[in-house]
């Protein structure tokens, strides 16, 4: 049997306001045409199918879209619910898809396999959707649920115990933060931030002990646990701290005795993503960005003062700027002088203007343009002062 295992879609998230709808459609147009040219039985999708609980129109219909687009390149589904989804809404569609689309949001099922038979019997996939532990101790009283590790813990326990009876291959798919792997930063929101204290959402990895093959959701990069136990990160960027890692899926496949290889397939990139670093001037004028024109920018700022409307400013060399980080450096030393003490010791208007300029603008006094055009001013002020006081 051969599975692609694919996870985090987040139909429906924007990058720093920008819609990604469009992008993600042609990168899940991508992994279906995947499907077919690499004959997969199975999809499996590990959660945070939707980015929000409560997604657009337009989201449900490209999500129903692109099942039967699989369904159509041959493959079966198996879909369960992250934490970013509602399990109740996602569940709803269940009856409503075609057969052969199973999709796995009710915690009360775990431990009930998807069965799906190939040249050598049956493999059974155990759907684990997200399981947050406030919601799931109702369903087990008795299992003293009161974390993440817990609510896995006990969900993985009722898979083995079916796995033992059964006694075949099987494959699990679940949605949480497991030991050995880095977060992305920016990216994938805590699970349950009033209960984690030290490690109390992470999952070890020898809670997936048994299966053939674990496919796992919620961390956007890709991430080899061990060699049974996986994730495939996200099919599209989201953050900037994604910048350079892969994008696409794990193609696993199974023979009679169980896993048998597993390989990397990439999936396009639509705009590529980069951070550029230097003062406003510098990523205006360096020609070494040239390359970067059609990319997601993120301007890292080092003037040592504000500058004026620098997002326009760099959205006629970058239209597609996203967002703009200010880094300052090289500031005046503060001498330890209060405002009104610098005020106080001017001893020329020239010099007052300065210490006000060098207040507002973060320890930067006039420039030596700045300068002349202001002694300018002040003398020709002084003229016609002089003038005014003339008796006529």
């Amino acid at each position: 049997m051969r599975i692609l295992h694919t996870s985090d879609w987040h139909i429906g998230r924007t990058f720093h306001g920008n819609a990604t709808l469009d992008a993600l459609r042609g990168v899940l147009d991508a992994l279906t045409a995947q499907v077919r040219e690499h004959g997969v039985d199975v999809v499996v999708i590990a959660g945070d199918v939707f980015d929000s609980a409560t997604p657009a129109a337009a989201c449900y219909s490209m999500l129903t879209d692109v099942l039967r687009g699989i369904s159509a390149a041959g493959a079966q589904i198996v879909l369960t619910s992250g934490n970013h989804d509602n399990a109740a809404r996602l569940g709803f569609m269940a009856p409503l898809l075609r057969d052969g689309i199973h999709v796995v949001t009710d915690a009360a099922s775990v431990g009930t396999p998807v069965t799906i038979d190939d040249a050598h019997g049956p493999v059974h996939f155990y759907g684990i959707p997200y399981l947050e532990p406030i919601m799931v101790r109702g369903l087990w009283p008795d299992a003293g649920i009161r974390t993440q590790e817990q609510a896995i813990a006990h969900a993985m326990g009722l898979v083995n115990a079916d796995r033992a009876a059964r006694g075949e291959r099987s494959v699990v798919a679940s949605h949480c933060f497991a030991a050995g792997v880095e977060a992305s930063p920016g990216v994938e929101r805590e699970i349950r931030t009033d209960l984690r204290q030290g490690s109390l959402d992470v999952v070890p990895i020898s809670a997936f002990d048994g299966p053939d093959y674990v496919a796992l959701g919620h961390i956007h990069g890709r991430s080899r646990l061990g060699e049974h136990v996986r994730y495939s990160g996200a099919p599209l960027h989201y953050s900037f701290s994604e910048a350079g890692k892969p994008r696409g899926s794990w193609l696993v496949d199974l023979d009679a005795g169980g896993l048998a290889q597993v390989a990397w397939l990439e999936l396009p990139v639509p705009r590529p993503l980069v951070t550029l670093r230097g003062t406003l001037e510098e990523l205006l004028s360096d020609p070494a960005h040239e390359a970067h024109a059609d990319a997601w920018v993120c301007a890292v700022l080092t003037d040592a003062t504000p500058q004026p409307d620098p997002m326009r400013r760099l959205q006629q060399r970058f239209p597609h700027c996203a967002t703009i980080q200010l880094d300052p450096q090289n500031r005046a030393d503060d001498d330890g002088l209060s405002y009104r003490a610098r005020v106080v010791a001017a001893r020329s208007d020239s010099e007052l203007i300065d210490t006000f300029l060098t207040h507002v603008r973060e320890g930067e006094g006039a420039t030596a343009d700045e300068a002349e055009l202001l002694a300018d001013v002040i003398a020709a002020r002084a003229a016609a002062d002089r003038d005014e006081t003339v008796p006529a």
